[in-house]
């Protein structure tokens, strides 16, 4: 893509995504979720009804009365956005691409982060982690992130998210708000790493997907390629016993995500690419 293209595009989803997460999510980013713990504010004289666990006994010493330490919550967040940038992002029949709905959506989390004055951070991965770019605060930032999610082009092919989850659980020490956005259609077992992540971090999954991938339409003789693993492959979807071999592996795929998600307490939301982000997005924090 030349430079004044992408400049231009880079423009387009600033505009969209600051005008939705200024006036849309706000309030619901803010709400929804919370800083890193309590931090000490001030000392103030006992209360009946306060905890005595809060009372600072040097303070109280001075005094000859009870003193105790009142804390407020620590706002600003840690965000990172876990980007799968696996091949299969690139499919699009209905609506946008999953690339496309993936970065507006990243672009209008990251607006609303520095909008809250958070910083935020990226992992682009495949099979393999792709790029990781350090959580940070300002506008020049995240116009930094979107040129990435439209620009960056990946080594790998394939997905592997437990690999993903793995590494921004030993790199992100601290407490952070993970989105992690993805189609989910990985045949390795990611649940276990789902589970620490959330351990550790405040996990929220996206699934980003086309609805032609749910169902195979009753059109005759079709190629298909696996843009993950390579080969073409001719088959016959007036079929109804491909079609509904399709739709049971399609099943399993979104069985084997909620079943991860249920047991590891990861909330999760699935996004059609054909469908309004925006109101996915609310419903979710609204949740929160």
């Amino acid at each position: 893509m030349e430079t004044s293209e992408l400049l231009k595009k880079v423009r387009q989803i600033e505009i969209k995504s600051r005008g939705l997460s200024r006036n849309i999510f706000a309030g619901q980013y803010h709400s929804a979720f919370k800083g890193r713990g309590m931090a000490f504010s001030e000392v103030r004289e006992y209360q009946f009804g306060d905890d005595v666990r809060d009372i600072d006994w040097n303070v109280t010493a001075r005094h000859n009365k009870p003193f105790i330490k009142v804390f407020e919550e620590e706002r600003e967040l840690t965000v990172m956005l876990l980007i799968d940038v696996s091949a299969s992002r690139n499919f699009g029949a209905v609506g946008e691409s999953k690339k496309e709905m993936m970065t507006q959506i990243a672009a209008t989390l990251a607006f609303s982060t520095i909008q809250n004055n958070d910083k935020i951070g990226v992992v682009f991965f495949s099979d393999k982690i792709e790029k990781f770019i350090p959580p940070k605060k300002g506008r020049r930032h995240v116009l930094y992130i979107i040129r990435e999610l439209i620009e960056f082009t990946p080594q790998n092919k394939k997905t592997d998210i437990a690999l993903a989850l793995e590494y921004v659980t030993n790199a992100i020490k601290k407490r952070c708000t993970i989105f992690m956005m993805s189609d989910f259609i990985d045949t390795k077992n990611y649940q276990k790493a789902l589970t620490i992540a959330n351990n550790r971090h405040d996990m929220v999954a996206l699934q980003i997907y086309d609805k032609r991938e749910a169902e195979l339409p009753n059109v005759g003789l079709i190629k298909l390629k696996d843009s993950e693993r390579g080969g073409d492959m001719w088959i016959d979807t007036s079929s109804k016993k491909v079609r509904n071999e399709y739709a049971s592996w399609w099943n399993s795929c979104q069985e084997t995500m909620q079943d991860a998600a249920r047991k590891s307490g990861v909330d999760i939301t699935s996004i059609a690419t054909d469908e309004d982000y925006v109101r996915s997005l609310m419903t979710l924090f609204e949740k929160r």
